[in-house]
């Protein structure tokens, strides 16, 4: 390998375009090489200052592309099922942004797909397992100093939802960071989710149910709740607490600069994803470059990326009837063990 990771980018919108920018001028030891994207002025626009990188309309060129070392993947969740098997077919590693894939079935295949490759080759994009406090939280609960976990409360907010938002998406997409946070802090599986719904915001564009409160069941007796609200008007906010037998840890509080001035005090509030977890994600893409030019993974996998995918689509069920919806796992390959 090179003294730099090669990495091509799959998508150049929102997500792409920061990934970009974090490969070029925040983590060491990689360079963009290639980025593909339908949009052949966007792809330009995303590589402007970027020297020697190729663009293309297609994935696969993007993968076939001289020096291509390792892809990150950020396009459209319908998108990431056929590169990823694309990226295996060359034995390329890859990061993936979640979803890893937005159906259990097209999530299974991706997970038995690795299997036969006998090694692990995708790292998904669970960032939140590298934020600072997410993992101070984690590390209070795996010492086990507060006693058993009891219940996780949950909050997630944006300030708006884009166009063609879905009441859906506030299950599959929002809440899914919510579904692997609670996997990984708590180390249980969860089982079973209940979506119940207050009236919707006038905020809400025509058609949304937004907010929602979603209750998961784990394997470990545990219940986690999640107030998910996407348009509410007033910031980004994410936090979680765990209670436990004997104590309780909080994070989420207090990110913004605090004004003082004529009586009064006031926080700023982040206002988009990009700003609260920056940090989270350089050090999710540094970890991966590392790991990758160690020729390891070392995040998380395809099977999280899964099991996010049925807890998900069984969460839309119980949005969509109003009842408490089991959740069915595949058994777990070797691999992920």
């Amino acid at each position: 390998m090179s003294d730099l990771l090669g990495v091509a980018v799959l998508g150049t919108g929102h997500m792409g375009a920061d990934h970009i920018r974090r490969l070029e001028n925040v983590v060491s030891g990689a360079k963009v090489v290639a980025v593909a994207d339908p949009d052949a002025d966007r792809a330009e626009h995303a590589l402007a200052g970027i020297a020697g990188a190729s663009t293309h309309t297609e994935a696969e060129a993007a993968l076939d592309a001289p020096g291509v070392q390792a892809v990150l993947i950020a396009s459209p969740g319908p998108a990431h099922e056929e590169a990823l098997l694309a990226a295996f077919a060359r034995g390329l590693p890859v990061l993936c942004e979640k979803p890893m894939v937005p159906g259990s079935a097209g999530a299974l295949r991706v997970v038995e797909a690795e299997a036969r490759l006998g090694r692990r080759l995708a790292q998904i994009g669970f960032m939140r397992r590298y934020d600072a406090e997410y993992r101070q939280l984690k590390a209070v609960l795996d010492e086990g100093r507060l006693g058993r976990p009891l219940m996780l409360h949950c909050v997630h907010r944006n300030v708006s939802s884009p166009p063609d938002f879905t009441s859906a998406m506030l299950i599959d997409s929002s809440v899914a960071h919510e579904i692997d946070a609670a996997r990984w802090l708590l180390g249980q599986e969860l089982t079973a989710v209940t979506v119940l719904r207050p009236r919707s915001s006038d905020r809400a564009p025509e058609g949304l149910l937004d907010p929602q409160f979603v209750l998961f069941e784990t394997d470990g007796g545990a219940l986690v709740d999640v107030e998910v609200f996407v348009n509410c008007g007033f910031g980004y906010q994410v936090r979680c607490e765990a209670v436990c037998e004997a104590g309780s840890a909080r994070i989420g509080e207090g990110h913004g600069m605090l004004v003082t001035s004529a009586g009064a005090a006031r926080e700023e509030v982040a206002q988009d994803y990009l700003v609260r977890f920056a940090d989270a994600y350089d050090r999710e893409v540094q970890a991966w470059v590392d790991a990758t030019r160690q020729g390891r993974v070392t995040g998380p996998g395809a099977w999280d990326g899964y099991a996010a995918s049925v807890v998900a689509e069984a969460g839309v069920r119980a949005q969509e009837s109003g009842a408490r919806v089991t959740v069915d796992l595949a058994p777990r390959p070797a691999l992920y063990e």
